[in-house]
């Protein structure tokens, strides 16, 4: 009998650690899934932070090569504008140098006209003279006038064209009016009173004429 209780002892034993064996089998397959499970997890939440992360790096590369073009747009607009700007200032400002130093005489020259105009009235009344004399000093003063007149259109001075003309308010300015003998004369400068001059194409002293109307 106690052999019996003996084996039936042992028997227990083996069966104990049978189920203690299939236990800890159970559990080391379950912490198995457990550890699988947890990795599957892990790895989907990495490769989605990876996702997320290169998104994220994409999207601030993408804006910033837009914004870079659009800048590098505004940039090359505003150099054109101010190329446009500069060439424009600089033409405009060589044109003034030149008039300028075209024009530096005009003072001086609009001062010597009437000195001209002396010269003029004293030759006309002098080609009424028959005195020797006088159409000695005619000669002399004539060869002085044209000297002035010589040095005074190289400095870019010439008559405006009044009588016979059209009368033309930017040219001429009418002190008189007298009928016109004829159609055709209508509107036309009938006579000079005192001459016009341009300098360099700019008119510096109009034509004071009398107009038929």
């Amino acid at each position: 009998m106690f052999k019996l209780k003996k084996d039936k002892t042992k028997m227990n034993k083996k069966e104990k650690n049978i189920k203690d064996q299939e236990l800890n089998q159970e559990e080391k397959t379950q912490q198995d899934n457990n550890t699988e499970t947890k990795n599957n997890t892990e790895q989907e939440n990495n490769e989605e932070q990876t996702a997320t992360t290169e998104d994220s790096k994409q999207e601030p590369k993408e804006e910033t090569t837009e914004s870079l073009g659009n800048k590098l747009l505004e940039i090359n607009d505003k150099y054109l504008r101010l190329y446009s700007e500069f060439e424009n200032y600089r033409k405009r400002t060589n044109k003034e140098r030149l008039e300028m130093i075209e024009n530096a005489s005009e003072s001086l020259i609009k001062d010597i006209l009437p000195i001209v105009d002396d010269f003029e009235r004293a030759l006309q009344t002098m080609e009424k003279e028959e005195d020797e004399k006088v159409k000695n000093t005619k000669e002399g003063m004539t060869l002085i006038y044209k000297k002035l007149l010589s040095t005074l259109e190289r400095k870019g001075l010439k008559p405006i064209n009044a009588k016979g003309e059209m009368f033309d308010e930017n040219l001429h300015e009418a002190v008189s009016q007298l009928p016109a003998q004829n159609e055709e004369d209508k509107g036309k400068v009938f006579d000079e009173v005192q001459k016009g001059y341009y300098l360099n194409n700019k008119v510096i002293r109009y034509s004071k004429v009398v107009v038929s109307i």
